[in-house]
């Protein structure tokens, strides 16, 4: 199967979407076994294993998040956090027979009761081919700010 930068930026902005759906458990499917959610601590930082990281979770600990966000009886979730993505047109850096790179600017809001915060966001997407369908191998957000102070940040930018 041939696979279109229409067909590979349209993925990325469904991902989006079923985030601020809330739609963790189809999010989760998206995902090779193996992948990472990475967001670096500091500005170009290369080493998510040898350095400090605002988070870098592999599998089990994206089942963890979506099983807490799911969770009836997760009470800092009370009222249920929510987001919103805003995103520029995805980039396809690069594109092999069963491999592809995007990079995406985006606006990321994310509320709870009285509180909201906002963060200016690059998401670089690592996705394979595996029959016939689209998988995330790899996510890497770069927060604009990364050095700043944040509050806990509940979801998934």
């Amino acid at each position: 199967m041939s696979v279109s930068k229409d067909y590979i930026i349209d993925f990325i902005y469904e991902e989006a979407r079923m985030l601020d759906e809330g739609r963790y458990d189809e999010w989760l499917a998206l995902w090779l076994p193996d992948g990472h959610y990475w967001m670096p601590l500091d500005y170009k930082q290369i080493d998510p294993i040898n350095e400090t990281s605002l988070l870098y979770e592999d599998m089990f600990m994206l089942k963890l998040r979506v099983e807490r966000l799911n969770g009836a009886r997760t009470f800092s979730q009370k009222p249920k956090s929510r987001c919103h993505h805003v995103i520029q047109r995805p980039f396809v850096d690069e594109m092999n027979d069963t491999s592809f790179v995007t990079n995406t600017s985006m606006h990321y809001v994310e509320t709870r009761l009285d509180e909201q915060q906002l963060l200016a966001l690059t998401a670089r997407h690592d996705l394979t081919l595996v029959d016939g369908t689209l998988r995330i191998a790899n996510k890497r957000v770069d927060i604009l700010n990364c050095d700043a102070a944040f509050r806990n940040i509940q979801l998934l930018p």
